[in-house]
């Protein structure tokens, strides 16, 4: 018997993801490519992006994947990969904002002011410029998807990942006043907060033998998180399928941080 369901149908729908030509964000976009979306790659570096838009469409099939070079540090990049999205593929269905920034590990006390400024102004206020850009080509259609990568970093403290968690707090304190004000529009706004995952941008948090030990005895299923863990829940909260969900912290996390 063959299974027919339209609850994971993303046909003709537009989905921007940065911090996509790599990792988790690339994981993503496959997905959503893979489920009839188009996507636009999106990163700092514009040959990477090509690479991974170019890997996607092969693996789909045709053409459903571009790339649009972008530093999220800068309010006019951002709205130039907006403007590029909406020109080249139409309005936008659905938004991954899941590009971040790490540059300072230590003690909070010890942190230089540009370190801190660079985390929070990535992280959290290239966030909050980013919806308000989408936010109109969906409250338009009375319909949309935002998820905001967060961390459980954010759901405790860090002697060496301090102003990064506060900064995933923030962005969960941002997709929750999002969710409340957007809802009766019918935007959907949503954190997805990663455990530890075995990209690159973490490797310094898993690639050790401390780090692979405490994941295999403490992990309930024993294992670090791989990018392409995040697949199946990118369609999920992009798709029908998850039309009452909003404004959700939700841990992918293999079970580390339960019932948050």
């Amino acid at each position: 018997m063959s299974i027919t369901t339209k609850l994971f149908d993303l046909t003709g729908q537009v989905a921007l993801l940065t911090g996509s030509s790599k990792g988790m964000g690339k994981s993503m976009a496959m997905a959503l490519a893979e489920h009839g979306s188009k996507v636009v790659i999106s990163s700092r570096k514009q040959d990477q992006c090509e690479a991974t838009a170019e890997e996607i469409n092969a693996a789909v099939g045709e053409e459903r994947a571009i790339a649009i070079a972008c530093n999220i540090g800068y309010k006019e990049q951002l709205q130039a990969l907006v403007d590029e999205t909406r020109s080249r593929l139409g309005p936008i269905n659905t938004l991954i904002s899941n590009a971040g920034v790490n540059p300072f590990y230590g003690p909070m006390s010890e942190i230089p002011d540009e370190a801190f400024e660079k985390t929070m102004n990535s992280n959290l206020r290239s966030n909050h410029w980013l919806c308000q850009m989408v936010a109109p080509d969906m409250l338009e259609r009375g319909q949309g998807s935002i998820m905001i990568t967060a961390s459980v970093g954010a759901f405790g403290p860090s002697e060496t990942l301090g102003t990064y968690n506060i900064s995933k707090m923030a962005d969960i304190a941002l997709v929750r006043n999002l969710a409340a004000e957007w809802g009766p529009k019918g935007i959907r706004v949503n954190a997805l907060c990663p455990g530890l995952i075995k990209t690159d941008f973490a490797k310094a948090l898993w690639d050790n033998p401390e780090a692979s030990k405490r994941a295999t005895e403490q992990t309930p299923l024993r294992r670090f998180g791989e990018a392409d863990d995040f697949m199946g829940i990118a369609v999920y909260i992009a798709s029908d399928a998850s039309a009452y969900v909003t404004g959700q912290a939700l841990t992918i996390c293999g079970g580390t941080h339960m019932f948050r």
